[in-house]
């Protein structure tokens, strides 16, 4: 059976995404609307509590993409799962993610975007790894950057257990 320790308290992640959400607003124009991107379904916890802490010109939009599986290292194959509904064409973009691990998710969602041609394309995580990097990728928002544990909590998961966590806690196995 697994074990968990918490790393990130409830109340740490609370603080941290007022302060990210603050940030976002205001890097741009009061006048401009700011379409969020949630990638599921880790980020969906997130963007929730994000959204909640930014004012009323926010859109929002969600896709699904795999490169984990059921284990806990990335494939590196990333697999769209739900695409999006809305266009995105000349809108200012903030993808919003749980973790940024590899960058090999986050790498090919950007392309992938940036190829709808919005106005601007930025990214929001929740949490970082840098020492795991495997692609040079950009990440303008992060809330906390960690070490190279095996998370859950607050949407992330293991093999689809432990998202209800109201904490981010590393998995013991």
């Amino acid at each position: 059976m697994a074990t968990t320790t918490v790393l990130i308290s409830e109340a740490q992640i609370r603080q941290r995404i007022a302060t990210l959400a603050a940030e976002i607003e205001k890097d741009y124009p009061a006048s401009e609307e700011i379409h969020l991107v949630a990638v599921l379904k880790g980020g969906f916890m997130f963007m929730a509590d994000l959204v909640r802490a930014m004012s009323d010109r926010i859109s929002m939009d969600f896709m699904a993409v795999s490169s984990y599986g059921k284990g806990t290292t990335s494939s590196g194959q990333v697999r769209v799962l739900k695409d999006l509904d809305s266009n995105l064409e000349g809108r200012h973009i903030i993808v919003v993610e749980d973790i940024v691990d590899t960058g090999l998710t986050l790498h090919y969602l950007q392309d992938l975007l940036r190829a709808r041609a919005p106005r601007s394309l930025k990214t929001a995580c929740l949490l970082s790894k840098p020492s795991r990097r495997q692609a040079d990728v950009a990440v303008d928002y992060v809330g906390f950057t960690i070490e190279d544990h095996f998370v859950v909590g607050y949407g992330l998961d293991y093999a689809e257990k432990y998202r209800n966590l109201p904490y981010i806690a590393i998995l013991q196995q």
